[in-house]
């Protein structure tokens, strides 16, 4: 199954390491959790993606996707800079009024 837009969005914004565009993929009051932080808000999500890529330089490739409603859940393989690349992660997001409201990252 094919992920929604706004996802496809947010990715395509962090595989350019464009922090600020895959910010506005988010809703203003968004949690994302992730190495067991919890960023909150579009400017806490605009830096974690920001550090994020400066840190890791990484880039994603969503392998499946299921939707079901407002939750969409993805297996994304991850390759940078790190010990391990690639890597295969859990995305669990869910969806409000078209953009991400939670991104919880195993």
């Amino acid at each position: 199954m094919k992920s929604p837009e706004i996802i496809t969005r947010y990715f395509a914004a962090a595989n350019r390491f464009d922090a600020s565009g895959a910010a506005e993929c988010f809703t203003a009051d968004a949690r994302v959790h992730d190495e067991g932080h919890e960023h909150v808000g579009q400017d806490a999500v605009r830096a974690w993606v920001a550090e994020t890529g400066r840190k890791y330089q990484p880039r994603s490739a969503v392998i499946r996707a299921k939707v079901s409603g407002s939750k969409v859940a993805l297996a994304v393989r991850i390759s940078g800079r790190f010990p391990g690349s690639p890597i295969e992660l859990d995305y669990d997001i869910t969806l409000r009024d078209g953009k991400i409201s939670m991104l919880d990252i195993t």
